[in-house]
C-alpha cells in the first residue's frame, strides 16, 4: 500500500504527542485527543462526524475457568478483501470473574481543502 501524498484525502502524519498514525486533517488526535493545531470556530466551518460503525461486547471469565490471556487484533480489508491493515491493539490477562468491555467505533468526517486550514504548531 502506498501512502497518500501530503495535502490529499487519506495522508497521515504522526502524533507528535503519542507517536500514533493519524490522518493529516485531524485536529485532535484520535489516540491520546491532545490538540494539534488551532482551529477557531466558525458557525458551518465544523464538519458533522459521522459514526457508521460501533461494537461493543464484553466478556466475564468464569469463576471456575482459571486465568485466560486475550489479544485484540483489528484488521482492515478493502472492497476485494484484500488486507490494509492489521493491527495489535492490546494484550492482557483476565483473572476469574474479571470482565472485560472492548468499544471498536469508526468515525469519518469528510476530506476537506487543505487550504482552508489553519496553522499546525
Amino acid at each position: 500500500m502506498t501512502a497518500p501524498r501530503t495535502g490529499t484525502p487519506g495522508a497521515t502524519r504522526s502524533c507528535p504527542h503519542c507517536r500514533e498514525t493519524i490522518l493529516e486533517s485531524a485536529a485532535v488526535c484520535p489516540s491520546c485527543r491532545h490538540h494539534l493545531r488551532f482551529e477557531p470556530l466558525v458557525p458551518g466551518s465544523v464538519p458533522d462526524t459521522v459514526t457508521p460503525l460501533r461494537v461493543e461486547g464484553n466478556f466475564r471469565n468464569p469463576a471456575q475457568g482459571g486465568t485466560w490471556e486475550y489479544s485484540m487484533v483489528l484488521t482492515i480489508r478493502n472492497e476485494r478483501g484484500e488486507e490494509i491493515a492489521r493491527r495489535l491493539v492490546g494484550v492482557g490477562a483476565i483473572q476469574p470473574e474479571e470482565q472485560r468491555t472492548f468499544t471498536l467505533s469508526v468515525e469519518m468526517v469528510p476530506a476537506s481543502d487543505k487550504s482552508k486550514r489553519g496553522t499546525r504548531h
